[in-house]
C-alpha cells in the first residue's frame, strides 16, 4: 500500500507550528509574570491563546488589555471576539458597542470575522445591525 507523503508532510508541519505557538505562548507568559502591563506582550500572547483554541485565556487577556488600553477600539473589538467565542453574547454585543463609541468603523471586516459568527447568528446582535446602520447613515 502506498504511503500518502504529502498527508505526513502536512501533518508534521501542522505539529511543528503548533509547536512554535506553544513556545512563543510560553514566552509570553513568562514577560507578562515580569511585566504584567505590557500591552504589546498581551496582545500577542492573547492572539495565539486564540490561535490554539484557548478562549478562555484569550477572553482573561483581552479584559486586561480594555483596562489597560481604555481608549483602544481594537481591544473592545478583541474583547468582543473572544465574548463570542466564549458564548457570552451580551457581553460581546456591549464591547462591539464601546468598540463603535471608541472609533471602530471597519463593519465590512465584523460582519465576515469568523470570531463573531456565532454573535451574529444571536438575536442580540440585531442592535448591532442597527447601530451599524446609523453609523453608516452618518457618514453619507
Amino acid at each position: 500500500m502506498p504511503v500518502n507523503k504529502s498527508s505526513n508532510l502536512k501533518k508534521r508541519v501542522n505539529r511543528q507550528q503548533v509547536r512554535e505557538m506553544d513556545v512563543q505562548i510560553g514566552f509570553l507568559e513568562g514577560v507578562i509574570r515580569r511585566d504584567p502591563r505590557y500591552v504589546e506582550a498581551l496582545q500577542l500572547l492573547g492572539d495565539n491563546y486564540t490561535k490554539r483554541g484557548r478562549y478562555v485565556e484569550g477572553l482573561k487577556v483581552d479584559e486586561k488589555l480594555t483596562q489597560l488600553d481604555p481608549q483602544n477600539p481594537l481591544t473592545f473589538y478583541n474583547l468582543a471576539c473572544s465574548c463570542s467565542l466564549t458564548d457570552k453574547f451580551e457581553a460581546a454585543a456591549e464591547a462591539l458597542e464601546k468598540a463603535m463609541d471608541l472609533g471602530y468603523r471597519d463593519f465590512k471586516w465584523l460582519t465576515r470575522d469568523p470570531d463573531l459568527k456565532k454573535l451574529r447568528q444571536h438575536e442580540v446582535f440585531e442592535r448591532i445591525r442597527e447601530r451599524i446602520a446609523r453609523l453608516k447613515g452618518k457618514s453619507r
